[in-house]
């Protein structure tokens, strides 16, 4: 019974992980491009 209930669980796990990877590669996980400036004060003293 046990062994039955870890199957399942590391049936499930392995299928959320290939569901995961299949929706890195076709979703849109790119983030918005966007311009940004920072000041840099660098202190030598």
């Amino acid at each position: 019974m046990i062994g039955r209930l870890i199957k399942l669980v590391l049936g499930l796990a392995v299928l959320a992980a290939i569901g995961l990877s299949v929706y890195a590669q076709v979703g849109d996980l790119a983030p918005d491009p966007r311009q940004e400036t920072l000041t840099v004060i660098l202190d030598a003293g």
